[in-house]
């Protein structure tokens, strides 16, 4: 029998259902076994810490980022966005609108908050609201951008399909959304949509915008049936990992490559672990400490160098022209500085994990265990990956921080 005629895909089935406590895009108490709790990481009390950002050692390093003209036009997700806010109900309004320095932001999750969760969730909209909100997705991304978010959505609804459990969580839109400041052509304001495989934050200043913390996901990355059939992630982030991958000597892979399986019997305890898998730098981990590790890019051949652009860039061209365009010239000028680390297999039937650490971009791709599916080990059908801007760059931190300084030095 085919695999388009059960609950499986490719061999695997739905784990035992009612194993989460979940309703309608939240957790209830006891939702996850007790032995993952541990792993759970204490996302509302790491945002009331201060932040720093994503550091090798505890200390940002300075002068990496700076205002000036990218080349965005603020203009139509400024309009988007008034447009959204405008077709709320007075009670909606005030769930969905913080202040730009609200620690909200920070208050995020790829899986389901346990906690009350900021924004308005997308299911209790209309369509038309909706809509709005799209609106205000599609002029703040590229067409890349904005068509990945839209398929890690209806992925979301596609496992649904698949497995027939949680019909109110595993929806095209359980995600919840936010707005940050007043929209504006020129002062600080930006958004956040976040749910089960999908978080985007988009900090807008003028002409700039910064589009980290983002986490996209799929499990699994294809639907072969049902209402989404046909819809797939991750083919060009995964093709471009693989092609610098094997373009290693036995030297450079033996720098790069930290372990040669992803096998939980073959990696070190802190590797396996079923919340973050490899990721270092995913939800309550905006402080994190990440000294680098695996192949410093001034260690590659040219044409190597070439090919890690390459896999930047399948990740940079989430944002639209302007910014893309000044984010890799940015990677370009911290080149020397940006290491590579490599997990697992290097063929594209094996599951692995890939790390670009460069000072003004962070990279996580890793092939994950299964959570609705019941695979044990990690396999290339369910994929984790995040994009972050260490050194304070996260939700435009930094700029907000230059702004103040340059604009209204007593408000900080």
């Amino acid at each position: 029998m085919s695999n388009f005629d059960h609950r499986h895909f490719h061999g695997f089935g739905p784990r035992p259902d009612g194993r989460y406590s979940l309703h309608h895009a939240r957790m209830t108490p006891g939702s996850l076994p007790e032995a993952i709790l541990p792993l759970v990481p204490d996302v509302v009390g790491n945002a009331e810490e201060p932040f720093l950002g994503i550091t090798t050692d505890g200390v940002p390093v300075p002068d990496l980022f700076a205002l000036q003209d990218e080349g965005f036009d603020p203009r139509p997700a400024a309009r988007a966005a008034a447009q959204f806010l405008a077709g709320l109900s007075p009670e909606q309004q005030s769930t969905v609108q913080y202040d730009i320095d609200a620690k909200h932001w920070r208050r995020w999750t790829n899986a389901y908050p346990s906690w009350e969760p900021h924004g308005v969730l997308l299911d209790d909209l209309t369509a038309k609201q909706r809509e709005a909100i799209f609106a205000v997705m599609e002029t703040s991304l590229s067409a890349k951008g904005f068509a990945d978010a839209r398929t890690a959505m209806k992925l979301n609804a596609a496992l649904g399909e698949l497995i027939r459990q949680y019909p109110d969580t595993l929806t095209e839109f359980a995600y919840f959304f936010a707005v940050f400041g007043t929209p504006s052509p020129a002062t600080p304001w930006g958004w956040q949509l976040w749910g089960h495989h999908l978080v985007l934050t988009c900090f807008v200043l003028g002409h700039q915008i910064v589009l980290t913390p983002a986490f996209i996901g799929a499990e699994p990355i294809v639907a072969e049936q049902g209402t989404h059939e046909g819809l797939r992630l991750f083919d060009a982030e995964r093709s471009a990992g693989l092609a610098l991958r094997t373009s290693f000597t036995a030297k450079q892979t033996g720098r790069a490559v930290l372990h040669r399986s992803l096998l939980s019997t073959e990696l070190p305890a802190d590797l396996v672990n079923f919340v973050d898998g490899r990721h270092k730098a995913g939800a309550g981990r905006d402080n994190r400490i990440l000294p680098h590790e695996g192949i410093s890019a001034d260690q590659l051949s040219t044409g190597q160098q070439d090919l890690l652009l390459d896999l930047v860039r399948t990740y940079v061209d989430r944002a639209p022209a302007g910014p893309a365009a000044a984010l890799m010239a940015r990677v370009r000028a911290h080149l020397d500085e940006t290491y590579v680390a490599w997990i697992g297999g290097d063929t594209s039937s094996e599951a692995f994990y890939y790390k670009v650490h460069s000072p003004v971009l962070l990279i996580e791709y890793d092939c994950h265990q299964g959570v609705f599916l019941d695979n044990d080990e990690p396999e290339p059908f369910h994929v984790h990956t995040i994009v972050r801007t260490p050194n304070g760059g996260d939700y435009g931190q930094d700029l907000l921080r230059q702004h103040y300084a340059r604009h209204h030095p007593n408000v900080r």
